[in-house]
């Protein structure tokens, strides 16, 4: 991909096919939709559900799906999706079969890259009433690693695949997670050079430590605007007071007490949409900073009354907070040429630049409105 434009990247959620680890956990045939589909309203003015237009409930198995989905982000400048990736251990995964066919075939000819989610999966985070483990995430080591890359190298062999200056695009959730992370990065980035490509250009989240994530010299970008998520986890603040993102982070937090904790909140934690993303547009703390933008967000669908929400999220707002992250961009150009966009199909977590039936394609028609004005003097 060509590093003279600004690129939209849109995290994309490969949830929506049953498999059978979600059919013991949840019921036969489940799907993000069977949450979607029966949310409630929790006070009032409250809009739910937020349900699809369009592409209406799809079944990612259908190659038709993800030709529109390509189509639609084409048309409206998302240049490629981030599909997460579901890597548990050299014997377990889930959700890769629409990648796996998306490589088999071809097809959708969009640019893609993964990001690794690297998170354990407890019944509490998922609608559960119980905080009991669902499937673990295990850490195998250089041995694990290995299997992981050769897992990912036909994928990133392929010319769809996000390069930055012969180097595949990694995202990765939960960096700080990882307990060996000198092995992990410096296991891919050599048999990444083995391939012929000059490396990983890994990407961290900020869920992970800020100071350790700047010091290696692997981790080329760091994506920002992950704050607001770990309110949904607990309280523990992920930078040092002092810090420019802790600072942020500190503002966010102030409504949040350790009653209001998820497993403990009775009602949803509520936040303007406008106000909220006004306090996320920080100035670029470092020449790694990624900028992550977010269109809307209400996951009532799956977490109920322990839900974070953005109320009077719409295109407009949108449009707004997404042009400011594009101008502090411009203003500092020697940081990564991309916006990440979380998401293009969280739907379940009311977080999504897919046609609605409230707005249509007004979230994409905002993305493109910016796009546009890119290329204009």
């Amino acid at each position: 991909m060509a590093q003279k434009d600004i690129q939209f990247l849109a995290y994309y959620l490969p949830q929506f096919h049953p498999i059978p680890e979600n059919d013991k956990w949840w019921g036969k045939g489940f799907t993000e939709w069977a949450n979607v589909t029966k949310a409630k309203p929790l006070f009032k003015g409250h809009y739910q559900p937020i349900l699809p237009s369009e592409l209406g409930f799809y079944d990612l198995r259908v190659p038709e799906v993800r030709e529109q989905q390509a189509t639609l982000a084409k048309e409206y400048g998302v240049d490629g999706f981030i599909y997460y990736q579901y890597w548990f251990s050299s014997k377990k995964m889930l959700l890769q079969r629409p990648s796996e066919e998306m490589l088999k075939s071809k097809s959708p000819d969009l640019p893609f890259c993964f990001c690794w989610a690297n998170e354990t999966w407890k019944g509490i985070w998922h609608g559960l009433d119980n905080p009991e483990v669902l499937i673990e995430q295990e850490y195998e080591g250089k041995e694990g690693y290995t299997a992981y890359f050769n897992y990912l190298l036909p994928f990133f062999q392929d010319s769809r695949y996000i390069k930055v200056a012969n180097m595949p695009m990694f995202h990765i959730y939960r960096i700080g997670d990882i307990p060996d992370l000198e092995v992990f990065t410096n296991t891919f980035n050599a048999l990444a050079k083995k391939a012929g490509f000059d490396g990983i250009y890994f990407v961290a989240t900020v869920n992970a430590d800020h100071d350790s994530i700047l010091k290696n010299d692997a981790i080329y970008g760091q994506v920002g605007l992950d704050v607001f998520l770990k309110m949904r986890y607990g309280n523990k603040n992920q930078f040092s007071k002092e810090s420019l993102l802790g600072k942020v982070e500190n503002r966010i937090k102030k409504a949040v007490s350790t009653s209001n904790k998820v497993g403990v909140r009775k009602k949803p934690l509520l936040f303007d949409y406008a106000d909220g993303v006004a306090h996320l547009n920080i100035k670029f703390p470092n020449k790694k900073y990624i900028s992550c933008v977010f269109p809307n967000w209400d996951n009532s669908a799956r977490s109920g009354k322990k839900s974070l929400i953005f109320k009077n999220a719409d295109p407009k707002a949108w449009q707004k907070h997404l042009q400011i992250a594009v101008d502090e961009l411009k203003e500092n150009p020697e940081n990564p040429k991309f916006v990440v966009i979380k998401s293009w199909n969280e739907w379940a977590e009311g977080n999504h630049l897919e046609p609605d039936k409230k707005f249509g394609r007004q979230w994409l028609e905002a993305v493109k409105a910016v796009k546009d004005k890119i290329s204009k003097p």
